[in-house]
Formats: C-alpha cells, sequence, structure tokens
C-alpha cells in the first residue's frame, strides 16, 4: 500500500508558533535600532569635529602659502570651502580691490582640501549627516567685523568680497546636523583661533537642516562681530546659547 509523499510527523508553523516568531523579531529589532542609530550619530558628530579640524588645517596653509592676496600686501588670507578645494577659482587682486578670480585659471593648485569639499550647493557642503558653512570677514563698520558667507555654488564670483585685511586674522565655520537628533545631536563651530567648540542644540535655539544653521557670529561674545572673543567655556555666545570646549 502506498504511503503520502509527506513524511510522518512533518507539519507547517502553527499559528501561535508564527506569533512568537514575530514578536521575537519585534523584541530584537526595538533592542538593536535604537543602538544602531546611536552609534550612526555618535560617528557622524566624531567626522563632523575631524572635518572642522581639516578645515583649520587648510585654512592655516592657505595663509602660510599667500595663495590668496587680494591687496598684493604680501600677507595670505583665508578661503571658502569651493576655493580650498579647486572647485571654484581664488579671489584675486583686481583694479585695486579684490575681484573673482577666472575659472581654469585662478584656481589653487594643489588643493590643501579634497575635491569632497567643493560640493557646495546653497553655500553649504552637507556631508555624513552634517551640514557645513564657511563664513570670512567683511569690512568694519561701527567697530564691527561682520562675516560673509560663501556664494550658493560655492567660493566667491562677485561681491560684496572679504576684506583683504580682515580676512588675513578672522574665519570661522559651523557643523549642524543635517536632521536634529536624527543625524546629530550637537552642533560645532571652530574659527581662526583654533580651538572647536560644541553647543547641545537644545537650548534658545536649535540649527537643523541646509537652511537652518547659525549666524556667523553665533558663538562669538559680541552679536556681529567676529573679531571678538569666541564664548567658550559655558559663556553665552551671540545666539544666547552656551558655547564649551568640544573634545
Amino acid at each position: 500500500m502506498r504511503t503520502s509523499g509527506v513524511r510522518r510527523g512533518a507539519r507547517g508553523f502553527t499559528l501561535l508558533e508564527l506569533m512568537v516568531v514575530v514578536t521575537l523579531i519585534a523584541l530584537i529589532s526595538s533592542l538593536a535600532i535604537p543602538k544602531l542609530r546611536a552609534g550612526r550619530v555618535s560617528a557622524n558628530e566624531t567626522t563632523a569635529l575631524a572635518t572642522l579640524r581639516a578645515l583649520a588645517s587648510a585654512q592655516a596653509q592657505v595663509l602660510a602659502s599667500v595663495a590668496i592676496d587680494t591687496d598684493s600686501d604680501g600677507v595670505g588670507e583665508a578661503g571658502y570651502l569651493a576655493e580650498l578645494a579647486g572647485a571654484r577659482p581664488l579671489r584675486v587682486a583686481g583694479a585695486g580691490a579684490p575681484a573673482a578670480g577666472a575659472a581654469g585659471l585662478d584656481e589653487l593648485q594643489p588643493t590643501v582640501l579634497s575635491a569632497l569639499y567643493g560640493q557646495v550647493a546653497g553655500g553649504v557642503l552637507v556631508k555624513s549627516g552634517y551640514v557645513f558653512q564657511v563664513w570670512l570677514a567683511g569690512p568694519t563698520a561701527g567697530g564691527l567685523v561682520a562675516g560673509l558667507a560663501e556664494d550658493p555654488a560655492g567660493g566667491k564670483l562677485g561681491g560684496p568680497f572679504p576684506d583683504p585685511d580682515n580676512s588675513e586674522q578672522h574665519w570661522c565655520a559651523y557643523a549642524w546636523p543635517l536632521q536634529a537628533g536624527s543625524t546629530g545631536r550637537n552642533v560645532y563651530f571652530i574659527s581662526s583661533r583654533g580651538q572647536p567648540l560644541g553647543y547641545g542644540n537644545r537650548g534658545a535655539t536649535t540649527y537643523s537642516g541646509p537652511a537652518g544653521g547659525p549666524g556667523f557670529d553665533a558663538a562669538f561674545t559680541i552679536a556681529g562681530d567676529m573679531s571678538s572673543a569666541p564664548a567658550g567655556n559655558g559663556a553665552l555666545g551671540a545666539d544666547g546659547n552656551a558655547w564649551i570646549t568640544a573634545q
């Protein structure tokens, strides 16, 4: 007598067993996903700080090399992201005033930042869950030194241009989360003084997204003045937030 092709004792999953498996998967996911997200956020923050330190090193190099000297006084000036990465021409000395460099002629060679840093859109760079922006010093007015942002497409191809004398001494940059809380928790700052500062992004202002970053003076002690001392040590910046030394 022929037997069925199904082995004795073979059976499918019962509804109860399926529910147990689904419950276990959900439990494991609920434990693992937050840890993965926290690890990604931490990695993004580490990368953001490293990027600002790399930028500070690049600025030191371009200043020392006098690659940008828009007043022809032999003293180097700071650069924007796209200038330092060779994606846009450097500013040059025009007829007695700063002017835009010529494409294909005045790009920095060799560059002091990789080409990745030249991918500026809307005046900012998005990288590893963070948004980066560089500000250079404008002219002094009323005893205050204002900051000038990079052009939307990077570099500076038209006026107003950074002040030659002030940009020999002052520049700053910020890094803030592309999505606050999800891609990063903290906001970071660095300037020509070299010491990175951080802010927990939970105080008077929350910074988030390409268009939602700090003003140039956020981490400085005097509103509207890039030449003033950065806050630090928990002091309040011009944005009303307490900035501390970032490690």
